[in-house]
């Protein structure tokens, strides 16, 4: 009798949000404080905004419930998938760089995290290509972050 094993489920990679929005006083702190007020706790943002309008890119700690909450409360919204590296030294970033450059990956944008409790840097970067970004990473002895990584 032949047993086939069923392959291991990957971590989910970590969550993106990116809220649309009109360009008004107030609606980053609307976000936040609907956020905060359920202990949904944003741990990376970004916001790109021109004269109308707004896309507030971010991380949090429970994308379940940040989820849940936006639907709830009229946020348009879209999810991606972000590649979290931890750069623990700022001498390190160039060969970050210097690895994806080699390997023809193009980064699409990327931001840091709100400095993480145990003093490393972390950067949420946008890839052409995850997966390929992911292996290039971990060979050149990154540490690549998993939601679980960064949630509560």
């Amino acid at each position: 009798m032949v047993v086939k094993a069923i392959p291991a489920r990957q971590p989910e990679r970590v969550k993106q949000f990116s809220v649309f929005t009109a360009n008004r006083l107030g609606r980053l702190h609307d976000l936040t404080h609907l956020l905060g007020s359920h202990s949904v706790h944003i741990v990376a943002l970004t916001v790109l905004d021109t004269t109308d309008s707004a896309i507030l890119r971010f991380v949090v700690d429970d994308p379940d419930r940040a989820r849940e909450l936006l639907l709830e409360h009229g946020f348009p919204f879209t999810e991606s998938d972000l590649l979290v590296v931890e750069v623990d030294a700022a001498t390190r970033l160039n060969e970050l760089m210097s690895a994806l450059l080699a390997a023809e990956i193009n980064i699409n944008y990327l931001y840091s995290f709100i400095p993480h409790p145990q003093g490393k840097s972390i950067l949420a970067l946008s890839m052409e290509d995850n997966e390929m970004a992911e292996q290039v990473l971990r060979r050149h002895e990154f540490r690549v972050l998993r939601q679980m990584d960064i949630s509560r």
